[in-house]
């Protein structure tokens, strides 16, 4: 619901928030070229003193104001000459005739009204009031999706356009908020929403005496330029008359022959708050806070274009439905916990079958989960799980939300997974058993699909359409993912010797000269999805280069059976292959200077030598690695001894499970390496472990006594980002 809100709202006002934004960046500079053209004001000269010295020049002064700007402007008249100029607040001399800016006043009307009046004004104020809610919704998505306030810092998982703008809200998320929220209040002030102040001076007459010399005024000499917001002469000839002194003290009366405050007015709470509240929105008199407010407002047209371009893939990938209802007026709610969008095709199929046999649909993501759900007939689950027994993106909130939910409703629960993971439906074994503690009936046992089988998925459904008295045929066909041609151009083979083979595997894109094809853009660590002939599913494999070196690089272990290895394992340079790439942005190392500390056994150097090959700024890298053979496949052997000499690796410990002395795995070089590896995490070094889901529990119960004599375990490393895997 957050996020819809967030969206939507964030589509439908973009241009206006642009306009603001813009307009306001460009008001902002204001403040600081001000600073450099007019004279500082001095605490300590007096008002006295600065209207003697402007009197002296002019025959008639009407009123000496403090403008917004911080200059120091006489209103005056020489015979049938008036006019306004500008003057120097320590000496009184003039600098020159003042004129506002014409592009600055245009530039400030488009702000606060969009040239319409008061309709535009209140156009902004809607505006102030969309970003303030679009700020405060995207902060609380970020916190959400990262893992908690602690967390806020971590690499921002998804596609470009998703990093750029949750790392830019990051940034300006404080600046906007504080523009919003004054520019709301301003806008309520002006519409007369937020009372004025209530502080009046009563009217007063002055002495009658002869006016004494404008210098010589004891309330004048006490007043300090730096405080003066306007001083207005008594007209003249009329002997009644006062001086009027407003200050960021209050308001004042003086009389014109005496010199004495016949009268005062201080200001309030609500003047001085209102004072607080324009400095803290324009940055006037404060013109490094207007620079960082500017800043923080450029970002928004990059927030509108990151975040269309965000909603405009989310909207693409998953899959339109049709008919779907609201939650009140349905009889059966369909949930969808998902991270690729595959789940919400099986989704589209099962809502479509439903609908067609009579039912009222409505279908959502797992983490809208409410009360209002618990009012329909049932409640069907499609839990996906994402790697290793985590819950997927659209999801992560639902256990929460589960037990605050106190009416039972009947629930149906299917789990999408991987067999070949040891936690295989993790998730969704996680939600029936939170599901069976609240005592909820069960219209059928759950059911585990494995790697998205059509098959499986309608055989669930014959048994939801036996459950709800009538034939239900779900027949689902996954939507094929748009590939591209790779063409293989260089191959290392290892591991015969000791009969597990392993490939390292360069591709590029097809095509000679002007005609060769173009990369997509993709770092180590992300992962390439390769479609076998004749298979319906993809493979992935993690990526072992960048899109800069040229290359698309894999490490790829010949699988008994193994459709896509056997596929790869065979090919030949100049071989083709259908392929898509997926960011993996999760598994990647931290940015900064603190040590990396990489692990991984077999094909799982992969990513990791693509790790080491890119620290161009030779941070500390350590990596630890186990193979079979040094002698049959020492993966990446010449490079990693290359890599060490130019010190983009810092040190580099192997194992060998069949050397010479009896063998080793990479978790003996691990305990052996206790003392230097807790020092390294002492220092904030980040963990990335990639390889078999056996080797990678070896790898925990050998760091867990490293990281312990700390005060730390693997659970805070993981959720604070200095400790990730990328199991298979």
């Amino acid at each position: 619901m957050l996020r819809r809100f967030h969206s939507l709202t964030g589509v439908a006002l973009a241009l206006g928030l642009a306009v603001i934004a813009l307009t306001g960046a460009a008001l902002s500079v204001q403040p600081a070229l001000d600073r450099l053209a007019t004279p500082a004001i001095v605490r300590g000269a007096s008002v006295a003193a600065l209207a003697e010295a402007v009197a002296a020049r002019h025959q008639s002064i009407d009123s000496i104001r403090k403008r917004p700007d911080g200059s120091i402007t006489v209103a005056f008249a020489d015979g049938d000459i008036a006019g306004v100029e500008r003057v120097d607040p320590a000496t009184g001399m003039g600098l020159g005739d003042y004129r506002a800016s014409e592009v600055s006043r245009f530039i400030t009307n488009l702000h606060r009204s969009f040239l319409a009046g008061d309709a535009g004004r209140a156009a902004a104020g809607i505006g102030a009031l969309a970003m303030l809610a679009l700020t405060a919704s995207g902060m609380v998505m970020l916190v959400r999706r990262l893992g908690g306030p602690r967390a806020l810092f971590r690499p921002i998982p998804g596609a470009p356009a998703q990093r750029w703008h949750g790392a830019l809200g990051r940034l300006a998320a404080a600046g906007l908020l504080l523009s919003s929220l004054t520019g709301l209040w301003m806008s309520a002030s002006t519409f007369g929403f937020i009372p004025e102040s209530e502080a009046a001076i009563p009217d007063v007459v002055a002495s009658a005496g002869p006016p004494a010399p404008v210098g010589t005024l004891a309330a004048l000499k006490v007043a300090d330029v730096a405080d003066l917001r306007e001083l207005t002469f008594p007209a003249p000839g009329d002997s009644t008359d006062v001086y009027r002194l407003r200050s960021s003290a209050g308001e004042a009366r003086i009389d014109a022959a005496t010199g004495a405050a016949v009268a005062f007015a201080p200001a309030t709470t609500l003047d001085r708050l209102q004072d607080l509240v324009r400095m803290l929105h324009t940055g006037r008199g404060a013109w490094a806070l207007g620079l960082w407010l500017g800043l923080s407002a450029a970002t928004v047209p990059v927030f509108a274009a990151t975040g269309f371009l965000s909603w405009r893939r989310r909207r693409a990938a998953r899959p339109r439905i049709a008919r779907n209802v609201s939650a009140r007026s349905a009889d059966t709610i369909i949930l969808v916990g998902s991270e690729g969008n595959s789940t919400w095709g099986f989704a589209a199929t099962l809502h479509a079958a439903l609908t067609a046999a009579g039912h009222h649909i409505h279908t959502g993501d797992m983490n809208d989960l409410a009360p209002v759900h618990a009012s329909a007939g049932r409640l069907l689950i499609l839990a996906a799980t994402c790697g290793d027994g985590a819950a997927p993106a659209s999801a992560k909130n639902f256990l929460v939300r589960l037990a605050a939910l106190n009416d039972p409703v009947p629930v149906a629960l299917l789990g999408f997974g991987d067999r070949n993971f040891g936690r295989f439906c993790g998730f969704a074994d996680d939600v029936s058993a939170a599901i069976a503690a609240k005592g909820w009936p069960q219209i059928l046992p759950m059911k585990r699909i494995d790697r998205c089988s059509a098959q499986e998925f309608a055989q669930w459904g014959h048994g939801l359409g036996a459950a709800l008295g009538h034939d239900l045929a779900l027949e689902h066909v996954c939507e094929p993912p748009k590939t591209f041609a790779l063409e293989l151009v260089e191959r290392e083979d290892y591991g015969v010797a000791v009969g597990a083979p392993v490939a390292i595997l360069r591709f590029r894109a097809p095509g000679t000269g002007a005609k060769a094809g173009r990369l997509p853009s993709f770092e180590p660590g992300d992962l390439v999805g390769v479609l076998p002939p004749g298979g319906p599913m993809p493979r992935f494999y993690s990526l072992a280069s960048a899109a800069r070196d040229g290359v698309l690089e894999i490490c790829v272990r010949l699988r008994e059976g193994g459709l896509c290895s056997t596929f790869l394992h065979a090919l030949a340079p100049g071989d083709l292959i259908q392929a898509f790439v997926r960011e993996n942005p999760a598994f990647r190392p931290n940015r900064g200077s603190a040590p990396l500390i990489l692990i991984g056994a077999g094909a799982g150097i992969g990513p990791l030598a693509g790790f080491v090959r890119a620290n161009q700024a030779g941070r500390p890298v350590h990596l630890y690695w186990g193979g079979r053979s040094a002698a049959s496949d020492f993966l990446y052997e010449r490079e990693l001894a290359q890599h060490l000499a130019e010190k983009r690796l810092t040190s580099l410990r192997t194992a060998f499970s069949r050397g010479p002395d009896g063998g080793a795995y990479v978790q003996d070089r691990i305990a052996a390496d206790a003392p230097r590896l807790r020092e390294l995490i002492r220092q904030g070094a980040q963990i990335l472990v990639c390889g078999g889901r056996d080797m990678a529990q070896a790898v925990t119960h050998a760091l867990d006594p490293v990281v312990r004599p700390l005060g730390l375990d693997l659970a805070i490393l993981k959720s604070s980002g200095r400790y990730v895997e990328d199991v298979y």
